[in-house]
């Protein structure tokens, strides 16, 4: 049964420990169910647990909690976009500012998280009266809670006060550790949830504690942290020991794997070793459906989030080789962007569409009117088929339902949009006059997928296997080069996708691996298209050094943006500074602790 614990606890916990502030820096707590009392029976020590677990949403989930959501990081990498910038923090808009209330809640919700571990972690030896084997293993779940909220923090601020204590509301004032030295408190919660013997290596499908923390799960995430502080021995033998409790790619349904695995009948695959338990109720649901569908989507989406050019270009032809417009459209890559949009325009445009481009840039003397559509989608055909299981890309169909129609309906991405009614049925978003491409990973296809836009009830990755073979492959690069078991470990990503093994024995062929560097920048690309909508990139991306580059400048070394398919620049990035590579401490923290939590260097408060 899905998600027993959940479904039993987790709505009751809200009601006791999600009633709490949500600001940790607010004047007072305010516990429905006290503290002291809260683990003095084995139900409300179950109840506490789940309290703390359901922290991992960020102070809940439904249409406003988007911002907080993993998978809404990848508008700040380099795969994805907004489709503006009012929502980002002025990160990408070179507004940003310490007292922006986005940091303030980011931090908040994270050290929530954290002051519900450490009252678990102390309140269950004093207080409950569970038995001692799962007392045992609550506090091991507990500690790899806690180090995945620090883990979070330390990625982001790069350097956080670190609690490890019950801390009522005006003892949050410790001044920041290094990054450094929340790396160690981060590896000791989870090298003691390791050696805790009470704590299951996995769970299997099925099982009614599926959905709590594993030895795997804490194994995985020690082995990043290890990777973050270029350890890469004791990396790689962490991830090692992923594999041997049983951990692997999810392959079950063929070439459809990787498409099949996001969906509901296979949360519980093998892959999965971290995941946010996610079910069709509200609060308790996903928000992917709401903010990543569009407006054809079952329930008319927001089309807030998209893929980003960059993102498309990536996936490789069918043989491994690199993709290249000029290939299709000879000439296409040294086009004016404006002139390009020509390219896009569907077949049959009438003489009022093609005036209205051809005022916006087009060159419309290259239009062909019966032709246009194929001649575009033939820029997506014979790619990595991770592109087509995760893109809805022109001319390309989409499975949607409309509100208040008899049933679903395919829909077709045309530009310019006229109407999406049948029989025209025109795929629509949210900003009919922006030529994006849109998500089909996480986004519900037809109608019986689930009921809500607001929460989906496919559990949401946090960590697979996929992610930690392909970070054991990095590891095996840094240290030794393409070795061959660094190979294995990306080929097996690419196999199950469709694609090409790499090999470093015929240099004719596309495949053909040169040495360290070469293979380097093909993981990080393999991670790049294997990962998207997941908030992955953004993190990978300042961890390589390399956000900078790839979000806000173009291969000619222009200014990047948010785009249209073609490349014409809607809003213009600008990049802040240096500094913004590590988020501020928010204001508030500042001014209530009175300096003790130092100004992070480079913003001006």
């Amino acid at each position: 049964m899905k998600k027993c614990f959940y479904i039993l606890l987790i709505i009751v916990a809200a009601a006791s420990l999600g009633s709490c502030k949500k600001d940790i820096l607010d004047t007072a707590p305010n516990y429905a169910v006290s503290s002291s009392t809260m683990w003095t029976t084995d139900n409300l020590t179950d109840l506490g647990v789940a309290g703390v677990y359901n922290a991992l949403r960020g102070g809940g989930s439904g249409s406003f909690n988007m911002l907080y959501e993993l998978y809404s990081m990848d508008r700040f990498g380099y795969t994805g976009q907004a489709r503006d910038l009012s929502s980002d923090a002025g990160l990408t808009a070179a507004t940003s500012t310490p007292g922006n209330s986005f940091f303030n809640s980011a931090w908040s919700q994270l050290y929530e998280g954290v002051k519900r571990a450490n009252d678990a972690i102390t309140s269950i030896p004093s207080k409950s009266p569970s038995d001692a084997t799962k007392k045992a293993r609550y506090i091991a779940e507990c500690k790899f809670l806690r180090a995945y909220f620090y883990f979070r923090l330390n990625q982001l601020w790069q350097g956080v006060p670190v609690y490890t204590n019950q801390v009522e509301w005006n003892g949050f004032n410790k001044p920041a550790l290094s990054s450094d030295s929340v790396w160690i408190a981060v590896i000791k919660d989870l090298t003691d949830a390791i050696n805790e013997t009470n704590l299951p290596v996995k769970y299997a499908a099925g099982n009614a504690n599926y959905g709590h923390i594993t030895k795997g799960a804490a194994y995985a995430l020690r082995g990043i942290v290890y990777q973050y502080q270029n350890k890469y021995d004791l990396a790689i033998a962490d991830f090692q020991q992923v594999q041997a409790a049983g951990y692997a790619l999810y392959t079950g349904a063929g070439a459809l794997s990787y498409k099949m695995l996001f969906k509901t009948a296979n949360e519980q695959s093998p892959e999965m070793i971290f995941s946010m338990q996610n079910m069709d109720q509200a609060g308790y649901g996903g928000t992917t459906e709401f903010y990543c569908g569009n407006r054809s989507s079952w329930g008319s989406c927001w089309s807030t989030l998209s893929p980003s050019n960059e993102l498309i270009d990536l996936y490789e032809n069918a043989d491994g080789s690199k993709f290249n417009w000029d290939n299709i459209i000879p000439g296409y890559s040294t086009m004016p962007v404006a002139q390009r949009e020509v390219y896009f325009l569907r077949n049959n445009a009438t003489t009022a569409e093609l005036t209205a481009a051809q005022g916006r840039g087009a060159q419309t003397s290259l239009y062909l009117p019966t032709g246009n559509e194929a001649r575009i989608a033939a820029a997506y055909a014979n790619r990595d088929p991770r592109l087509a299981q995760t893109i809805i890309t022109p001319y390309s169909t989409y499975l949607g339902a409309p509100i208040g129609g008899s049933g679903d309906l395919t829909y077709t991405w045309r530009w310019p949009f006229r109407n999406d009614n049948p029989p025209t049925q025109d795929l629509k978003s949210d900003v009919v006059n922006y030529g994006f491409y849109w998500y089909r990973k996480f986004v519900y296809e037809g109608s019986s997928e689930g009921t809500t836009r607001d929460q989906v009830p496919t559990d949401y990755p946090i960590i697979r296997y996929a992610d930690i073979a392909l970070r054991w492959a990095e590891c095996i690069n840094e240290q030794s080069g393409p070795v061959q078991q660094a190979l294995d470990l990306i080929n097996s990503v690419r196999s199950r996708a469709g694609m090409p093994v790499l090999q470093t024995t015929d240099a004719s062929k596309p495949t053909f691996v040169s040495g360290q560097s070469d293979l380097r920048e093909r993981i990080r690309n393999e991670r790049r298209v294997e990962f998207p909508n997941e908030g992955v990139n953004f993190f990978d991306e300042l961890r390589w050094g390399t956000w900078k580059q790839k979000k806000f400048t173009l291969a000619d070394g222009s200014a990047n943006g948010i785009k249209h398919a073609w490349g014409k620049i809607i809003t213009q990035y600008v990049y802040q500074g240096d500094y913004v590579t590590r988020w501020p401490i928010p204001t508030s923290v500042i001014q209530i602790t009175n300096g003790t939590v130092a100004k992070t260097p480079g913003w001006i408060y």
